[in-house]
């Protein structure tokens, strides 16, 4: 079997549906850098300094923007939906030390090439992401660091019980115009919720802070995905030791999500 036929099906996941959502809210927003600094915990703007990464599904390349601006030496920004990449070009013209490139994060060719290597929000979409993390890991150099982003369990037993099987059960299959007419609504009850106090947890109080819009891009980024998995502390270290990092760190982002990064041991060939 060739190495193309062992390679997952990357629309197992939801690319051409995220696509249509980064076409659709693709303005650079100040509150994503704070987004972007939780959801790279523990990694701080020095760290990223002279360094070289990698992207694993970019979106609209927001997150490949901030590395640039602490300083990395250079960036490759990888997804597969050609209005995503699109985006993403737009969002880091005029940067000349990135490449944004339609390439999927089951097939990444450099090998022991980046200092960091990190997907957020794109491994718990995916059919496969045991391989996805393989991938990033063969891109990592020796010694190099790996970062995932990935839903949490914990806090979230009303999503996965409730919002999650309607979400795979009707959304997940209605045309995405739809499903943005239908966000509008559900926004607007969790505005008019956060604003009346719902919610204590750290991520609630941030949402809080957002203006309509934004939150509706998250909404209807929740609705979309055929596919949402949802980790536990334990099941979010498992992935990265099952793909051979060491140094795991788990951080609870947000006490609803799992930043989870570790090292590329120095000895792998």
């Amino acid at each position: 079997m060739s190495p193309a036929e062992n390679t997952p099906d990357i629309t197992g996941g939801s690319p051409e549906r995220f696509g249509f959502s980064w076409d659709t809210y693709a303005e650079l927003r100040p509150e994503h850098e704070t987004q972007f600094r939780l959801w790279t915990a523990p990694l701080q703007p020095e760290d990223w300094r002279g360094k070289a990464f990698l992207d694993g599904g970019c979106g609209m390349g927001r997150n490949s923007y901030w590395p640039l601006r602490y300083g990395a030496a250079r960036g490759v920004a990888i997804d597969v939906d050609e209005r995503t990449l699109s985006r993403a070009r737009q969002t880091l013209a005029g940067i000349p030390n990135v490449e944004v490139r339609n390439a999927s994060i089951y097939d990444i060719p450099e090998h022991d090439a980046f200092d960091i290597v990190f997907s957020i929000g794109v491994v718990h979409h995916l059919a496969d992401p045991d391989a996805a993390v393989a991938q990033l890991v063969k891109a990592a150099r020796p010694g190099g660091t790996v970062l995932v982003w990935l839903y949490g369990r914990e806090n979230n037993g009303w999503i996965i019980w409730l919002f999650n099987p309607v979400r795979r059960l009707l959304f997940s299959r209605l045309p995405l115009r739809l499903v943005h007419y239908l966000s509008f609504p559900l926004t607007a009850a969790l505005w008019i919720a956060l604003r009346c106090g719902a919610g204590r947890i750290p991520y609630m109080r941030m949402l809080r802070g957002f203006d309509f819009r934004h939150l509706r891009a998250i909404v209807f980024d929740h609705m979309i995905p055929r596919i949402a998995l949802y980790y536990d502390r334990n099941g979010a270290v498992d992935l990265l030791t099952r793909a051979g990092l060491t140094n795991i760190q788990a951080t609870w982002t947000n006490k609803m999500s799992w930043t989870v990064v570790g090292q590329k041991p120095s000895g792998e060939p």
